[in-house]
């Protein structure tokens, strides 16, 4: 792949239910960098246990893209669309994109969770995701960072260790990407049972 593919923004396309694995690999085929994010899991079946990969955003893929020669990819059987305003692709934020990355290659748990804009945000200070923030969730078993991609309004989970964070309040969407220096460090001893996190950290079930 040269590297004028390679400076090109990551684009969100629309692929069919249940083909984007498919058509993510046509993608490649043709020359384009592409990046599936998804969850393994396993399944029970009469005879044997199956590990199957699920799409973290089904019917979406990501896709290194001139926007100005959108038609090899349009025309590639799996995808519907490109996203974006009327008939201009909207770029996904670099940050985003390599957040998800990082959570999917790390061996944690991650899962589809639930869009969210505002929140307390969670620097990671150590573990696999150091260096990353994102808002934090409570759980009953623990907690978990909520990674974003603001341009499909669509988030992911990931499990992290409470004595990996650094908690700061925040208004606006900053999920996934560098944390800023102004973000106030949390002792992770009071961090023990989550009882050490803002009284408005939102719970999940």
């Amino acid at each position: 792949m040269s590297l004028r593919q390679l400076q090109w923004p990551w684009f969100a396309i629309l692929a069919r239910t249940g083909r984007e694995k498919s058509t993510t690999l046509l993608l490649e085929n043709l020359g384009y960098q592409c990046f599936l994010p998804v969850s393994k899991s396993r399944r029970q079946w009469s005879d044997r246990i199956k590990e199957l990969e699920v799409p973290l955003f089904p019917g979406y893929l990501f896709c290194r893209m001139n926007p100005h020669n959108r038609l090899p990819v349009l025309q590639t059987p799996g995808v519907i669309q490109i996203v974006g305003v009327g008939k201009s692709p909207i770029p996904v934020e670099e940050e985003e994109i390599a957040a998800i990355q990082r959570a999917e290659k790390s061996g944690l748990s991650v899962m589809p969770w639930p869009y969210l804009k505002v929140g307390y945000v969670a620097r990671i200070e150590d573990g696999p995701l150091c260096g990353l923030s994102g808002i934090v969730v409570k759980i009953k078993s623990g907690l978990k960072l909520v990674l974003s991609v603001t341009l499909l309004q669509r988030s992911v989970a990931v499990e992290v260790d409470r004595h990996w964070l650094s908690v700061h309040p925040n208004e606006g969407p900053s999920a996934g990407k560098d944390a800023s220096d102004s973000s106030t460090s949390v002792d992770p001893a009071h961090l023990s049972g989550a009882q050490g996190l803002p009284n408005k950290l939102i719970e999940a079930d």
